[in-house]
């Protein structure tokens, strides 16, 4: 019965075609036949995957390999390792297992592929694996790189052939590493690995602390607003005597006090007396140097000179008639003149300064004793003309005169002892 029969029949409200059809079922797997994958590569890969599969110098079977290894490496580190097994390659070059090992030969020889040796990785079971890696070659070819990085020398490898210093760059520390193959969906309790300790915090492993252990703290200490750092730093000699030092850093962790600012007050003042004792060694040094040699001050008023042996300093200014010696003291100033250019070694300028003006001080001072000696002579004859004249002597001093004689008297033992009371 055809289509217009039927509806003639009184079928109109049913469906025009019927599913016992022959013809529908024939179409019906025609469209299952023409059905493709509905997965989108980016650009990049898609360009990658492009050019693979065109190469003319390479076999079918490894231009169909590197287009697979193109869908695969990840576009933003192109050098690192390929994680992929074999299944999943042979399923996307559509190739067996022996013509996928003769494709893997095939880059290698073309130098696109480094396939480093396997190694053996008994923590996590298993026996062993190889990564592949792209060379620059390959990366420069499929346009996973600029054409400029690709001219830069590479790094030589000396468990390989010479590749790039990305090339060696392991992967993502966290998954724990042979479980990606095992379950790429990793469970809940699945641990991460841990990271490095922070140099200052390895020293707790002498006391029992664990890694696992140390982070813990650290997140606690964050949790109490201080730094696990800070608290192990200023509480390390009490630590380390302590009979169960884990209880006492987390009871260190829950008390009030801000070991930061005690840390930073204990390493100001180690920055200084470290700073003192390399002030002293540069006081030392610098004098050692200047033994036995003459400096000046600025004006060339003063001339300062350095016993050989670095013991004393002897000062003498344009204004004295000798030198002041110093024994004790005075290297740190000297040192700090000379630091700030206050304090010059002799030249002949300052040296002809310094004698003038040593010169103009003898004259002065020979002026200055002329004319004291003038006036103290005046002095003396107005002196002299003044005790010409006669004094009187009053009841008092005549008194005062016979009680002196009276005691010369009596110690030269001419008069009775009872005469001096």
């Amino acid at each position: 019965m055809s289509f217009a029969q039927r509806s003639v029949a009184g079928e109109g409200n049913a469906c025009p075609f019927d599913h016992d059809d022959t013809d529908v079922d024939v179409d019906h797997e025609a469209l299952l036949q023409f059905a493709c994958d509905t997965t989108n590569l980016r650009w990049a890969i898609f360009r990658a995957a492009f050019r693979a599969e065109h190469l003319s110098s390479l076999p079918a079977r490894a231009r169909a390999l590197l287009a697979a290894l193109a869908r695969t490496v990840d576009r933003e580190r192109p050098y690192a390792a390929i994680f992929a097994r074999r299944e999943l390659l042979t399923g996307r070059a559509l190739q067996s297992m022996r013509t996928l090992y003769r494709g893997l030969d095939d880059l290698e020889d073309a130098g696109l592929i480094h396939r480093p040796p396997q190694r053996r990785h008994g923590e996590v079971g298993l026996f062993g694996r190889a990564y592949l890696h792209l060379t620059p070659k390959a990366a420069a070819l499929l346009g996973l790189v600029d054409a400029e990085a690709t001219e830069r020398p590479p790094t030589a490898d000396p468990a390989g052939p010479a590749t790039s210093a990305t090339a060696t760059e392991l992967p993502s520390a966290s998954v724990a590493d042979g479980r990606i193959y095992k379950d790429l969906s990793p469970v809940s309790f699945q641990k991460r690995q841990p990271g490095k300790l922070p140099a200052d915090l390895e020293r707790l492993g002498s006391l029992g602390f664990r890694k696992f252990l140390i982070f813990k703290l650290m997140r606690e200490a964050g949790q109490h607003g201080k730094r696990l750092s800070d608290v192990v730093d200023v509480a390390w000699e009490h630590l380390r005597e302590a009979h169960a030092p884990i209880a006492y850093l987390r009871k260190l962790l829950s008390v009030p006090v801000d070991f930061a600012f005690e840390r930073r007050a204990r390493q100001t003042a180690a920055d200084e007396a470290q700073a003192a004792v390399r002030d002293v060694q540069h006081v030392r040094e610098t004098i050692a140097r200047c033994a036995g040699r003459t400096f000046f001050d600025a004006p060339a008023q003063h001339r300062l000179d350095i016993a050989a042996d670095a013991s004393t300093l002897t000062v003498l200014d344009a204004q004295e008639a000798s030198g002041r010696v110093t024994v004790a003291g005075w290297q740190s100033d000297f040192v700090a003149g000379l630091r700030a250019g206050k304090i010059i070694a002799a030249t002949s300028e300052l040296a002809e300064r310094f004698d003038v003006a040593r010169a103009q001080a003898v004259q002065g001072r020979a002026n200055v004793r002329a004319a004291v000696r003038g006036r103290a002579g005046d002095s003396t004859s107005a002196g002299a003309i003044r005790g010409m004249g006669v004094r009187d002597v009053t009841p008092t001093v005549r008194e005062n005169l016979a009680r002196m004689k009276s005691m010369v008297a009596a110690f030269a033992g001419h008069a009775p002892a009872g005469v001096i009371t």
